[in-house]
């Protein structure tokens, strides 16, 4: 059987956010003209101001500030989640089954042997 290309299987993954960006790239991004160059570039520590807005002190409903409401968010959120995942080939769903049904059936086999063991040696400490 051919071997089919799964997601995952190369580095990009032919997603958007995967996407790499060169460092050169981002040096070249245009200034604005009120900023210098060589001034530091700071990290914050001021303060954040918000603009009040008509709405502002409304609560949203859940039909308007989500499109479909919390159930509608969680399978979409469902869905995305299971389109990340990688599946198993045919192959490996098949060799993974079958590592299984061993395992399963040798510890079945232990766990009956000693059951009998057991049982035989109580019986026989109780003189039946």
């Amino acid at each position: 059987m051919a071997e089919r290309k799964r997601p995952g299987d190369d580095a990009a993954g032919g997603r958007p956010e995967d996407e790499a960006f060169d460092d050169a790239v981002a040096d070249d991004e245009v200034l604005d003209d009120d900023v210098e160059a060589d001034e530091p570039v700071t990290r914050g520590g001021g303060t954040a101001v918000r603009e009040r807005t008509e709405n502002a002190d409304k609560p949203k409903s859940m039909k308007e500030g989500r499109r479909g409401g919390r159930i509608g968010g969680f399978f979409r959120e469902v869905v995305s989640e299971l389109r990340k995942v990688i599946w198993p080939t045919r192959k490996e769903l098949l060799t993974y089954t079958a590592v299984v049904i061993v395992f399963v059936t040798v510890m079945t086999t232990i766990v009956a042997v000693l059951d009998y063991g057991f049982g035989k040696a109580i019986l026989a400490s109780f003189g039946n």
